[in-house]
């Protein structure tokens, strides 16, 4: 138990995203631009006290660059281990580097100013390497400021998504738990081995509405985890209830989460399928499509106004949950047409 905790400490921790890569290039993008405009301000309120000039924003514009780019380069081969450590730590510490770069390069740049223009310079440390330092100091701190109570919301959501979503993955009807025991109960006596068979079937998925809402299965996984659903619901449905499952081979190596698929079977069948008298056929289908898995249920629509709030529950959680993991990459979209309903779900691949 103490080594699952401890490997599950060391993925949060490879997986959390304080410090953001800083060496994708629409992050360099971002640090050129705040850089200038950082110059460009410096300049303009120093215009206030004498008038504007065009060379120091220029001398200002190659000094801030400099420390900008390298203090994002310097961060960025840091990421990994500053990542590890906790929000504070890894907050001073990115403080402390860029202060630090800030202050090397405002002493190199303090002694090439005096070489270049032969004046004697009277030690390292001039009253310019200090302020420099400090108002590099106030940025970084701002920004790890705004970085920290970033990640504090990130985990609040997170911990808001994590809750909605066990309490939909943990949710069995009360009537399906109840109609799977009457099932049991009239097929013991004439039908002990079905009867075992719906036993197995209903365990099996308790025991995954019980296990981590972030856990990823295989595709094969979820439908074998359907098709035990839906053998139940076919004993008490009878010839009413018919599916068909059409699921590509590649999709073998897909991952999904866990319990994604079913939640929308079991709403086809239930505002699909129970409101007919005749039944109806609920037809799933899966495929990869150009590097994407595309999953789709789809169940006659009745006639009327057929309410759909529990599709709409179940599409919404779905959604947060793929989004969770594949970021606006994910697609749960809702089809409603003149005589069918489909529910369509559309994520990158993953392998298993």
């Amino acid at each position: 138990m103490a080594l699952e905790q401890e490997n599950d400490i060391a993925a949060d921790a490879a997986t959390r995203l304080f410090l953001p890569d800083l060496c994708s290039a629409r992050s360099v993008f971002i640090v050129v631009v705040v850089a200038e405009l950082l110059a460009v301000v410096l300049s303009l309120a120093a215009y206030y006290y004498e008038g504007f000039n065009f060379e120091r924003l220029a001398l200002s514009s190659l000094f801030i660059q400099w420390v900008a780019l390298t203090s994002a380069a310097l961060l960025c081969s840091l990421r990994g281990w500053i990542n590890q450590q906790s929000l504070s730590m890894a907050g001073v510490l990115v403080v402390l580097l860029v202060v630090a770069d800030t202050f090397v390069f405002s002493v190199l740049t303090r002694a090439i100013m005096h070489w270049v223009t032969l004046e004697p310079m009277q030690g390292l440390l001039g009253r310019e390497v200090l302020i420099n330092s400090v108002i590099a100091a106030i940025i970084a701190g701002t920004v790890m400021r705004y970085l920290y109570v970033n990640e504090q919301l990130r985990d609040k959501g997170e911990a808001e998504l994590q809750a909605r979503i066990q309490a939909l993955q943990s949710r069995i009807r009360p009537h399906f738990l109840f109609n799977s025991m009457n099932i049991i109960a009239s097929l013991i006596a004439v039908d002990p081995d079905t009867a075992e068979q719906v036993v197995e079937d209903l365990s099996r998925l308790f025991r995954a509405s019980l296990k981590d809402s972030g856990n990823e299965v295989g595709v094969d996984e979820e439908i074998a985890l359907c098709q035990r659903y839906a053998r139940i619901e076919q004993l008490r449905m009878g010839e009413r209830l018919q599916l068909e499952w059409n699921i590509d081979e590649a999709l073998s190596e897909a991952k999904i989460p866990l319990l994604t698929l079913q939640p929308l079977l079991e709403n086809a069948i239930y505002h699909g399928i129970q409101p007919l008298a005749e039944g109806g056929l609920v037809t799933v289908t899966g495929a990869l499509e150009g590097g994407r898995v595309v999953l789709s249920v789809r169940n006659p629509r009745p006639p009327g106004e057929s309410p759909h709030r529990g599709n709409r529950m179940a599409l919404d959680n779905i959604r947060h949950r793929l989004q969770a993991l594949y970021g606006e990459q994910a697609r749960v979209d809702a089809r409603p047409m003149t005589d069918q309903y489909e529910a369509l779900i559309s994520y990158p691949f993953k392998n298993c």
